[in-house]
């Protein structure tokens, strides 16, 4: 039987893991909920790559702006240095390795 036509409430499986933020998003900016949820998703997903699928993508995205190899990496090697949880540090050759293999 469905608990809805039973008169009981359907409470979900689980809350979002995230829903004190996403509440705070909502009541704190003008975003509706459900693209707070899409803010936050896409915050999560960028943190949740890894060094090299990072250091893969950041190299692509810069070589396309014309960047020369050594200003990549230098740069890359700052960057990672910043990130919210920051990356090892890494030396250039291991930056490359990651692009080239």
């Amino acid at each position: 039987m469905n608990p809805s036509r039973l008169g009981s409430p359907i409470v979900p499986a689980s809350p979002h893991p995230h829903e004190d933020l996403l509440a705070h998003l909502a009541r704190t900016t003008p975003l509706a909920p459900g693209e707070a949820a899409r803010v936050v998703a896409e915050v999560l997903a960028y943190f949740a790559e890894t060094t090299e699928e990072y250091v893969r993508r950041r190299h692509g995205e810069l070589q396309a702006r014309g960047l020369t190899n050594e200003q990549i990496f230098t740069r890359l090697g700052g960057e990672l240095a910043a990130r919210r949880v920051a990356a090892p540090q890494l030396s250039v050759r291991q930056l490359r390795r990651m692009v080239y293999g």
